[in-house]
């Protein structure tokens, strides 16, 4: 079974490495805007609540994220494995996740941190082009990571979860590290 975390900053490959990971590993790859977003398609009561903030333009709560993270791990095709991308995004978060984890017996097999330098995920995000990938915005984004999300890497450091992974090469050599690294 494969149980993975992955972290790192906006235009680190994340969602790219997660879902190709995923597909070899026969695991679903879940990002939370992916489950907000089916959540709301499936018409479900948190589908619903989560579609209210949406609408509106907020930010959807870490409650009701949370409570959407714990009914995606309690979904089948979760039974076997999977791969979290975006979530949890700061400490209270990890340490809720922990719980579930403990409580619905799926521990993480480790955290995966994509390590990659500021001036080239700038370069990344630029290139994108992207409406929203203008250099003041990416580096507030770097901002709000480095508060927000950042701690995370000394949270699971901590408990020996951490596994970084040099982000700064081709996306083709990052997987080649991500598949020698799970598939041992």
């Amino acid at each position: 079974m494969t149980r993975l975390i992955f972290l790192g900053p906006p235009g680190a490959g994340k969602g790219t490495q997660a879902a190709l990971l995923a597909k070899d590993c026969e695991v679903p790859h879940i990002s939370t805007g992916d489950i907000l977003r089916s959540a709301v398609t499936a018409g479900s009561e948190l589908g619903q609540k989560a579609d209210h903030y949406m609408s509106a333009g907020e930010l959807v709560p870490d409650e009701l994220i949370l409570d959407l993270i714990e009914e995606r791990l309690g979904q089948d095709d979760a039974q076997k494995g999977w791969l979290l991308d975006g979530f949890p995004r700061n400490v209270p978060q990890a340490e809720f996740l922990q719980k579930l984890l403990e409580q619905i017996e799926q521990p993480t097999d480790f955290v995966i941190n994509l390590d990659v330098a500021d001036d080239v995920i700038v370069a990344r995000l630029l290139q994108r082009g992207r409406k929203d990938d203008e250099e003041s915005v990416i580096l507030n984004r770097l901002e709000v990571y480095r508060q927000q999300t950042e701690p995370l890497i000394e949270f699971y450091r901590n408990r020996q979860q951490l596994v970084s992974v040099d982000g700064n090469q081709t996306m083709d050599a990052v997987y080649a590290d991500l598949k020698r690294l799970v598939m041992e």
